[in-house]
Parts: C-alpha cells; sequence; structure tokens
C-alpha cells in the first residue's frame, strides 16, 4: 500500500474540511501535505485523524497544516436538539463550558438556554 493511500482518510477529511491551497506529495516513502484549516478546531481534526492512522509520532507523513482564522477555535452552526451544554461537552470535553462560549456570543444570545438552529455560535479559545 502506498503512503498516500494509507492516509487517504486524511486527504478526504481535508477536502471535506475545504482546507486551502492543500499540496500533497509523496518523496522516498513519505507524504508531504500542506494546506490551510479555516480554524484551529479543523487542524485539530486532522492532526487526530493523522494520528489515528500512524501513532502520535508516525515517520511516514510530514504535514504543514496553518490556520486561517485563529482569534476563535470554531464557528459552530446550532442543530436542532443542540444546548450550549451540549456544544461544550464536543469542543472542550466539559460539559459545563457553556458560560465560555455563552459570553463570547452576547451579541446574539440573552440566555444560556436559549440557542435556535442555524444560529452560528462563536467557540472560543480557552
Amino acid at each position: 500500500m502506498s503512503v498516500k493511500a494509507k492516509y487517504q482518510a486524511v486527504l478526504d477529511l481535508g477536502a471535506q474540511l475545504g482546507i486551502k491551497d492543500g499540496d500533497v506529495r509523496e518523496e522516498e516513502g513519505v507524504l508531504k501535505v500542506k494546506g490551510e484549516a479555516g480554524t484551529p478546531y479543523e487542524k485539530d481534526l486532522l492532526w487526530d485523524k493523522i494520528k489515528e492512522i500512524g501513532g502520535e509520532s508516525p515517520s511516514d507523513i510530514k504535514a504543514n497544516i496553518t490556520v486561517g482564522d485563529d482569534s476563535i477555535y470554531h464557528r459552530h452552526v446550532v442543530k436542532s436538539g443542540e444546548s450550549l451544554s451540549k456544544i461544550a461537552k464536543h469542543y472542550y470535553g466539559d460539559a459545563m463550558k457553556y458560560q465560555q462560549i455563552f459570553s463570547a456570543n452576547t451579541n446574539i444570545l440573552n440566555n444560556p438556554d436559549l440557542i435556535h438552529p442555524d444560529q452560528v455560535l462563536v467557540i472560543p479559545n480557552l
């Protein structure tokens, strides 16, 4: 199996996330990947997928992933049935960090218990 085939799931994820200025080359058994993720969260997703496939310190891939907007962690589009605590659990692993999300979105939210589908929330860096 080629190195590119081994990491095809990473390349597919990059396409799904809309990674900009992507470049993929295989040289001497090492896959070289570069591109720009929209947010730190998207960059983390790519690195998580790389580690899932290649382990903590893979030697057969070199990735240079930059971030277009590092002023926030991510932008989240609210789906039906979500709450700030559920969103906080997803991004931070801690439902109690919903207050940080609420505080970052007081321009569109008046109550942390009242969010609506299709609202775009800023997920702040912690």
